[in-house]
């Protein structure tokens, strides 16, 4: 009975000595945390250093706030050093995200955070040695991994500009940078669909006449730098990819695989897209491919592509038909936007500016935080300020109405700003000048618009 005494005692207290260990050894690690924490928030890296590296030694899982802040700390430590001390701080920060991977996953996106050590490695290659062909191995490996969260526009970028490196120096062939190319383009247009509604939200909030709070001023401002950047890196990778994606590599490489993908849907869809953005649609090879792809998936893609055709070869009542049908097949609201606007284009292209009109408008009321629409508008009321009066100040009177359009677009599009300052103050230049309104004498009052444009504008007051 002692015995069982005995031993029950031992391990009781070794059970209490046991708490009391994990309870003072969380204890000092919580301190640590708060010390990290205090020094990172002041921006006092170099101190917030060391109980950052122990913490992250001691228990990597006891806290995110090690990962939060850490990356914070090695970034400053990597901006101030060089040699091997620079390679050590940068394997560091891999190293500390693929362990916040592994002990906090649900919040570490993992196509978001490969791709961070893609790029961190890619601006920092020459002291790391890594090649072109490693980089974009990462890259590849990231974007496959987990395609939805790696949606970084720089990473896009880089990861299509390494592709184009690997095809000029003849390690990929011209077949493998085109899919990458659509690869790429097509992200960047899903990530602006997703950030384009997102606004829409708050641009028709707006102009219901509901003011819009502080949190969605913020969000407006974060949707607008999302679109601008996606914005800037679109034409970015345009310039990459520049004439080697013109028709003599097109026409031959689409040629050559055309049999082998004659019921293949996506194959299609590119390569007469590929085509049609670089003017290859007088060659037989065109027709060829639209009509496969009509074949195949028929869809209001397909109806569109067939009313290029058809234009093409001066059938313009029969391609409107297969316009109409186009728009009218579509039900994605953003890609009937993006529809609807091409076919203004097209219209406005061949003078029709009424019916032109109404297919920018349309693209408005689908997608009002794209301003595009606004700037064709107003660039075909300025087209027409000749035939829209019975006074030649009249008829210069319409460039204010043109001007008043394409500031709207900056209103709704943070990505216009300038093109739309610029179009504005090209048509207020045009339209009649102080000296002319006083001459006249009718500043304040309102002019009608005649002909297709309609409407009404009011003479600056001097």
């Amino acid at each position: 009975m002692r015995t069982k005494f005995t031993l029950l005692t031992f391990l009781f207290t070794f059970l209490i000595a046991g708490v009391n260990s994990v309870g003072a050894q969380n204890e000092e690690q919580m301190a640590k945390l708060s010390i990290m924490t205090e020094y990172a928030k002041a921006k006092n890296y170099e101190a917030a250093y060391k109980p950052f590296k122990e913490l992250w030694a001691e228990n990597p899982k006891f806290n995110r706030a090690i990962y939060v802040y850490g990356e914070k700390i090695l970034d400053y430590q990597i901006d101030k050093s060089n040699g091997n001390d620079k390679v050590g701080y940068l394997n560091d920060l891999m190293k500390l995200w693929e362990d916040r991977r592994e002990h906090f996953a649900s919040k570490t996106p993992k196509g978001e955070y490969a791709a961070k050590a893609c790029q961190l490695m890619f601006d920092n290659k020459e002291v790391l040695g890594k090649s072109d062909k490693e980089l974009y191995d990462c890259f590849d490996a990231a974007y496959n991994d987990d395609k939805k969260t790696f949606d970084n526009p720089k990473s896009l970028y880089t990861y299509f500009y390494l592709m184009v490196k690997l095809y000029d120096a003849g390690l990929k062939p011209a077949k493998d940078l085109f899919n990458k190319y659509d690869d790429v383009v097509e992200k960047i247009e899903e990530e602006v669909q997703i950030a384009s509604e997102k606004l829409n939200k708050l641009v028709q909030k707006e102009e219901s006449g509901t003011p819009l709070t502080s949190k969605d001023k913020k969000y407006e401002k974060y949707y607008g730098q999302i679109l601008n950047a996606f914005d800037q890196i679109s034409g970015s990778i345009d310039s990459q990819l520049g004439g080697r994606a013109n028709c003599e590599n097109l026409i031959p490489l689409y040629s050559k695989d055309f049999d082998a993908n004659i019921n293949d849907a996506v194959w299609l869809k590119r390569a007469v897209s590929r085509m049609f953005n670089k003017e290859c649609t007088d060659d037989p090879l065109y027709e060829k491919l639209v009509k496969a792809y009509d074949a195949t998936a028929p869809s209001a893609d397909t109806k569109y592509f067939v009313a290029t055709i058809l234009l093409k070869n001066g059938k313009t009542s029969e391609a409107e038909k297969y316009l109409k049908e186009s728009y009218d097949l579509e039900t994605d609201t953003f890609k009937k936007s993006k529809l609807a606007n091409r076919i203004g284009l097209i219209l406005k292209k061949k003078g029709r500016y009424g019916q032109a009109r109404g297919y920018f408008r349309d693209a408005l009321k689908l997608n009002p935080s794209n301003g595009r629409p606004h700037l064709s508008i107003a660039a075909m009321y300025a087209a027409s300020a000749k035939d829209c009066g019975d006074t030649n100040f009249n008829k210069r009177a319409v460039y204010w109405y043109a001007a008043q359009e394409a500031r709207k677009a900056s209103r709704v599009d943070p990505t216009l700003n300038k093109a739309a300052a610029q179009s504005a103050a090209n048509y207020e230049a045009k339209a009649p000048q102080r000296a002319e309104i006083f001459q006249a004498g009718n500043g304040g009052t309102v002019i009608n618009i005649g002909c297709w444009i309609g409407g009404s504008v009011t003479v600056p007051k001097i």
